[in-house]
């Protein structure tokens, strides 16, 4: 296997740097990775949720007059953005590094919204959601790829979880907008619905800043040959988290150390052999995964209000109330499910997770269907049900990060993530026609289907589910820079690659 390298003859070193990130104790400098890298969901969930909220205003003469096809239109334009901002950086985060790339992400991020809020028609409107797409889905990538190699081995499961939580919190603030700002006279009139954009721009350009302060990877450093850039970086973090924690640090054991040659970055060939054939498993369930998530929260997330006017009667004003308790269920199940991904353990909580969440949207279906629920009944079970299912959707994030090798985080997650989101596209279309139908029946069989796709998932990940909790990411995945003796760092990472599996 060739890799594309420019170090020369692969410099080859013994290292306790991934031990030692992995002992320290949770620290301020953890909550700084936490806010500086992890509000790219919450700045997603505002986001969605504010055009989502004013696509009737964006209609309305004085506006930008646009037709409903042409808010839809823009939405579409918004989903292409992330799919190919994902797998352009993704690409790109593997081979330049974490740091630059989530820098540059959110700077596209924050281009694309502030001009978003200076459109003058549709196709300036949807170029603008375009590069905000971009810049969104390229953080996908980067961020995740970040955070699960700063953050120690023992929290990792929590911190992700309750980071993809905080989408619905921006999902709520925008509720909450709309429910206060939507009927307006200031909002609605002129060119002042361009405010509410301004809200992403600000909160990016807070996060460009604390990002001043998150190192790079010293996981990703370390086997593109910058040794002792990688061995500065994290001297410099033990030495932060002794001052803020007052912890004494024990040395990793030499059972800890591994071998490693700076292979750098792989070609594309050898990242489709790493993640499609040396783990066929591993890409089958992640595959599985996100398109289970991705189906059952597009199909219920953007149909809700549908399902709320067309068979209970709630005025379209109403709608932002279901919507702030939809956000607040989906956010608590999060981080209060998050710890026991840590303790229990992933393949336990991930099958419990999509099990049980498909077992309630079935009884949901089943509710609505008899007649026997109510608009706050029916918001209710979807609280319940999206409990367990935000932790499930989170969950597939979490494990694609996990289970591929450090040479190829990012590109996996940015390839599934597009497969999920292409996928989920279809949902809201479909859902939509169901609900269109005014029939309870066909609402119910869409409803069951995603059923279905949820127990498929658990049952996927009981018996092909790795079990990461509390381990370093190269005790799940060898790198393939991971050196033994009596073998090539090829034969080495492709086996490690391989796992537990």
């Amino acid at each position: 296997m060739s890799h594309e390298s420019s170090e020369s003859d692969n410099e080859r070193y013994d290292t306790k740097l991934p031990a030692r990130m992995d002992r320290l104790p949770w620290s301020r400098f953890h909550w700084l990775i936490i806010f500086a890298l992890g509000a790219t969901w919450t700045l997603d969930g505002l986001e969605v949720g504010l055009v989502g909220s004013l696509g009737a205003v964006l209609t309305q003469p004085g506006t930008l007059g646009l037709t409903a096809a042409q808010v839809s239109d823009a939405a579409s334009t918004y989903l292409i953005g992330e799919v190919i901002g994902a797998l352009v950086f993704g690409w790109l985060t593997d081979r330049t590094g974490r740091q630059k790339i989530f820098f540059i992400t959110m700077g596209i991020y924050f281009l694309g919204v502030a001009l978003t809020g200076l459109a003058t028609g549709f196709l300036t409107f949807a170029l603008f959601r375009f590069i905000a797409g971009l810049g969104i889905g390229g953080e996908y990538s980067a961020i995740y790829s970040a955070i699960d190699e700063l953050i120690p081995a023992d929290y990792r499961g929590h911190a992700d979880l309750a980071i993809s939580g905080t989408y619905w919190l921006g999902s709520g603030v925008a509720s909450v907008i709309t429910l206060y700002l939507l009927d307006s006279e200031f909002l609605a009139s002129g060119g002042s619905w361009r405010f509410a954009f301004g809200i992403g721009a600000v909160l990016a350009l807070f996060i460009l800043v604390l990002r001043r302060y998150v190192p790079e990877s010293p996981r990703w450093l370390m086997i593109h040959g910058q040794r002792e850039q990688a061995e500065e970086i994290v001297s410099g973090i033990e030495d932060r988290v002794v001052e803020e924690t007052g912890a004494d640090l024990d040395e990793p054991d030499d059972d800890d150390s591994m071998t490693l040659e700076a292979i750098g970055s792989v070609s594309l060939r050898n990242l489709l052999e790493t993640v499609f054939v040396n783990n066929t498993r591993r890409a089958i369930l992640c595959f599985v995964l996100f398109v289970t998530q991705a189906f059952l929260f597009n199909a219920i997330y953007f149909t809700y209000t549908l399902i709320l006017n067309n068979f209970y009667g709630v005025p379209a004003g109403q709608t932002p109330v279901y919507g702030i308790a939809f956000a607040a269920a989906n956010f608590i199940g999060a981080i209060v499910l998050g710890r026991f991904f840590d303790t229990v353990g992933r393949r336990p909580m991930i099958t419990g997770c999509f099990g049980i969440s498909g077992i309630l949207l079935g009884i949901t279906g089943y509710l609505f269907l008899t007649g026997a629920l109510t608009a706050l009944t029916q918001t209710l079970m979807w609280c319940l049900t999206f409990f367990f299912a935000t932790a499930a959707s989170s969950a597939a994030y979490l494990t694609v990060s996990e289970i591929f090798p450090l040479e190829v985080r990012a590109q996996a997650i940015a390839v599934f993530f597009a497969i999920g989101q292409l996928a989920g596209a279809a949902a809201p279309a479909l859902f939509g026609q169901l609900i269109g139908s005014g029939a309870p029946i066909n609402v119910f069989y869409g409803y069951l289907f995603a059923t279905v796709l949820m127990l498929i998932a658990a049952i996927l990940e009981w018996f092909w589910g790795v079990e990461a909790a509390q381990k370093s990411l190269e005790d799940v995945s060898t790198p393939l820079s991971a050196f033994e003796e009596g073998s090539s760092s090829t034969d080495s990472g492709a086996s490690g690659a391989g796992g537990s599996d």
